[in-house]
């Protein structure tokens, strides 16, 4: 039997709520997200980027109604509660924000992440004042909802020039007083600068794997104090990287070797349930 939002939604809050760390793995469409249930993981989280590469388009460049269409998408897939990735909320007033957390549920989330970030390169990051606002406008839209809906809000300055781990720790504190559930600074260089993260915060902290030199092991991330570790579009450019190798085997060399570590067909559908 099919688990209803509201199972899946308190399912999701308890994860964040049990000891230990957990994984949030990113799958792109029905068949990622329906592997990585029949490989165990408990909650799935879509990723932006990933989301608009499967339409050929930019991270950033799918609108609002396409996001929360993938998200449905991978919604139905399984049972597993489901969290999105949806930017800066495909709006820049709280008001528009806090519509698409209602949006959000009603395309069968339990749980979304809103980032700081403006999508403007002369000015990456919302002034902090706005910042805030914006998360708690997307926080009181989560507590009207009938069942617990899980806001993270993302800080950004590590992804932009000049970052400043103060300032950054200033905006999760900040996200946190108005309302957010998780937190999330995405880029962070260091495990040091992680541990000075979750001693700052009291909420659940998400690490994002999937940057190079700056992802660690899930022990050393459990140990800096993160709850939820996620992985972006890594899952995603693993399997395009197979793909690609695979396809340029056969291209440039007119061989198939590919075939002797492929998982078969019979072995995929078996983990699908299907």
């Amino acid at each position: 039997m099919s688990l209803s939002q509201s199972e899946k939604a308190t399912h999701f809050r308890a994860l964040h709520e049990a000891p230990g760390i957990f994984i949030i793995p990113n799958p792109w469409d029905a068949v990622s997200a329906r592997l990585l249930a029949g490989l165990g993981f408990q909650a799935l989280a879509t990723s932006s980027a990933a989301s608009a590469a499967t339409l050929g388009r930019k991270d950033g460049a799918i609108s609002r109604e396409q996001a929360l269409a993938h998200s449905r998408m991978i919604v139905d897939a399984t049972d597993l509660p489901v969290s999105a990735d949806l930017e800066r909320g495909f709006g820049e007033v709280p008001e528009v924000v806090a519509e698409t957390i209602r949006l959000a549920a009603g395309a069968g989330l339990v749980g979304c992440t809103i980032e700081d970030s403006t999508g403007n390169p002369d000015k990456p990051l919302y002034d902090l004042s706005l910042a805030v606002e914006r998360i708690a406008a997307a926080a009181q839209a989560g507590r009207a909802l009938p069942f617990p809906f899980m806001l993270t809000a993302r800080a950004h300055s590590f992804l932009y020039a000049a970052p400043d781990l103060d300032e950054t720790i200033r905006r999760l504190q900040a996200f946190e007083q108005a309302g957010a559930d998780v937190l999330f600074a995405p880029g962070l260089p260091d495990i040091d600068s992680v541990r000075a993260v979750c001693q700052a915060v009291s909420k659940p902290f998400n690490f994002m794997v999937g940057i190079k030199g700056k992802s660690f092991s899930v022990e050393e991330l459990s140990a800096a104090g993160v709850k939820r570790i996620s992985l972006a579009t890594s899952l995603y450019r693993a399997a395009m990287t197979g793909l690609l190798d695979a396809a340029r085997e056969l291209k440039e060399k007119g061989q198939f070797v590919f075939l002797d570590h492929s998982v078969s067909t019979a072995d995929l559908n078996q983990l699908m349930g299907i």
